[in-house]
């Protein structure tokens, strides 16, 4: 009976450290498991976009000895029931409560991809950089194979949904990993890439939203999404794709692709103009986070909509 009381209290602690304090936040306590001779309590969250994630908090063996559960000692483990299998776990710090938040353990693996990804998510795109002006020409090569690029400036660009003659001003936002990203999609996808590019399919609005800058958005949108700024990952969504890096170093890519042509089918599914690009893309995302989370995805080509890519 003392344990129960003291793994009900364990929950109360959860409530407390949860990563997220909105209101429409609501969390049930489920009971109680047993590992490794351990009571242990399982709460799950649900939001209001509909994701869910199990936290767990590991009660020191100490209980069966009538011992008091301290919140200093607990750990907790954020996830979903099959990825917490798949070895993320969260140790969630019990200092001054400003302070509580999770903060995901990463294998050296994961360690040294995230570090990579994120040395390419620092570099900006420089006009005046060989290997990035030769990136840009590839990226018009990708684009338009039979059309000549006049130069780095030129009207042209705007054919491809720039917003000037000068791609190297948008840019700026998403900088050199925003093309990058466009030209792995151009080489990697080349059907899907100019399906977009020249708006072939679906009903499409008499605004359209202009590819290459919306490409740059998908960038950041992604960025901000997993959380990739951070020492380490704060969130489940961002410990998750880490997983799925250290498995595939072309992550990142992959689901740049993955969440373009989702953006598109969001697009024409909403009936959208160029003034509801916004709410197509925070519709892009919460679908994004449901495939990511779903217990059966364990590599990109799990995702649903990875079938979307030719």
């Amino acid at each position: 009976m003392r344990a129960e009381q003291n793994v009900r209290r364990s929950a109360d602690v959860i409530l407390n450290c949860g990563t997220r304090t909105s209101s429409s936040i609501s969390l049930r306590f489920f009971g109680f498991l047993d590992l490794g001779n351990a009571l242990v309590s399982e709460v799950s969250e649900m939001d209001d976009r509909g994701g869910s994630f199990v936290a767990v908090r590991r009660i020191s063996q100490g209980l069966e000895r009538g011992g008091d559960c301290h919140s200093t000692s607990a750990e907790v483990v954020a996830g979903s029931a099959a990825w917490l299998g798949k070895g993320l776990s969260c140790v969630c710090a019990q200092g001054r409560e400003s302070d509580a938040r999770p903060s995901f353990d990463l294998t050296p693996i994961q360690e040294e991809c995230l570090f990579k990804l994120q040395k390419r998510v620092e570099v900006p795109y420089d006009s005046s950089n060989p290997d990035h002006q030769e990136a840009l020409r590839a990226l018009w090569d990708a684009s338009f194979p039979e059309e000549e690029l006049h130069g780095l400036i030129s009207e042209q660009w705007k054919e491809m949904g720039w917003q000037g003659k000068d791609p190297s001003t948008d840019f700026r936002g998403g900088g050199l990993i925003s093309l990058e990203n466009l030209l792995f999609f151009g080489r990697t996808y080349p059907k899907t890439f100019q399906d977009l590019l020249q708006k072939r399919e679906g009903d499409r609005a008499l605004w359209e939203y202009p590819f290459a800058v919306a490409g740059v958005n998908i960038t950041f949108m992604l960025i901000q999404m997993l959380d990739l700024e951070a020492v380490k990952p704060r969130t489940m969504m961002g410990a998750v794709f880490l997983k799925l890096l250290s498995e595939n170093e072309l992550a990142f890519d992959i689901l740049y692709c993955i969440a373009f042509k989702l953006m598109d089918q969001q697009w024409l599914a909403m009936h959208a103009s160029y003034m509801d690009f916004n709410t197509v893309m925070k519709s892009t995302r919460r679908q994004l986070e449901r495939e990511l989370l779903l217990d059966e995805v364990s590599r990109l080509e799990d995702l649903p909509s990875y079938s979307l890519l030719r």
